[in-house]
């Protein structure tokens, strides 16, 4: 998302009209609308009501507002910082298959405008082989799921994400999270990666004797395989699972020690500290 149509957005919910706030930002009035239903496209939800020569600004406006004058003050807040000479040289940084799309695109465009000297090198891997990497210092940092037991004290860490258990099944497929996942050809999330321990810790837990028919290290592959009636499977649900709805049916499973936990981490002392900052302000952001 531009953040410019987003203070084009503040600037006519200031101004009360399109005609004012094009002169306040000088643009044309047509390029000040064109902006609000780009927006809109974007929000999908109406914006502004007209009264008269003025602007109204809807429920849904007022609702996002606050968060889109946080959004532009902290990227001007981060443009600023490209003044700061240390802001330079490469950041390596691994993530794992399912924050890849997630994260990484939106980031580094806000970063190629906060540090444009600098360059952002990206390491795809799965989570034990991206931990493993961070600790020997062969990346400066990784998005991954958050590792088992205690994190060493040599390492730091902020969490991103969280996201609960989920049993899937095809939309034709319909009972008890237990009963679909005992009755129906079982996919599942490969228990040799971290994210797949839990999934079997669950199913071990509710005593689930249904043999697999795959082993899997892919969340997109299995719920594209459920989507396709493939099979059942109990995956983390992953960042782009509801783009699935339509398809398939999702019963989350609510106990907190079946939750998956995407965190960055990096060294406790990173050797460029100050793009380190700036890569977890823009994910936080």
């Amino acid at each position: 998302m531009d953040t410019r149509f987003l203070e084009t957005l503040i600037t006519v919910v200031e101004q009360g009209s399109i005609a004012a706030a094009a002169r306040e930002q000088l643009l044309t009035p047509a390029a000040v609308s064109q902006r609000i239903q780009s927006l809109e496209r974007e929000f999908k939800c109406k914006l502004f009501s007209r009264a008269g020569n003025t602007v109204q600004p809807t429920n849904s406006c007022l609702m996002l507002l606050p968060k889109a004058k946080a959004l532009v003050k902290d990227t001007r807040s981060l443009i600023e910082t490209t003044t700061d000479s240390h802001l330079k040289g490469t950041l390596n940084v691994g993530v794992n298959s399912t924050s890849l799309t997630a994260y990484i695109p939106s980031t580094l465009q806000y970063l190629r405008t906060a540090a444009p000297d600098a360059k952002f090198s990206i390491t795809l891997g799965n989570s034990i082989d991206l931990y493993q990497q961070v600790i020997d210092g062969d990346i400066d940092a990784a998005i991954m799921m958050m590792p088992f037991g205690d994190i060493p004290k040599s390492l730091q860490y902020w969490i991103l994400r969280e996201e609960p258990l989920a049993v899937i099944c095809h939309k034709s497929v319909h009972g008890t999270a237990k009963k679909i996942l005992s009755q129906n050809p079982y996919i599942r999330y490969d228990p040799r990666c971290w994210g797949g321990k839990i999934a079997e810790s669950y199913v071990q837990a509710e005593a689930i004797t249904s043999e697999p028919i795959f082993d899997l290290d892919s969340l997109e592959i299995i719920t594209q395989l459920v989507a396709d009636n493939v099979g059942v499977s109990v995956i983390p649900y992953w960042f782009a699972l509801d783009k699935f709805k339509n398809d398939i049916n999702i019963i989350t499973i609510p106990h907190k020690k079946y939750q998956r936990r995407i965190v960055a981490i990096s060294a406790y002392h990173p050797q460029q500290p100050h793009l380190l900052n700036l890569f977890i302000d823009s994910l936080r952001t």
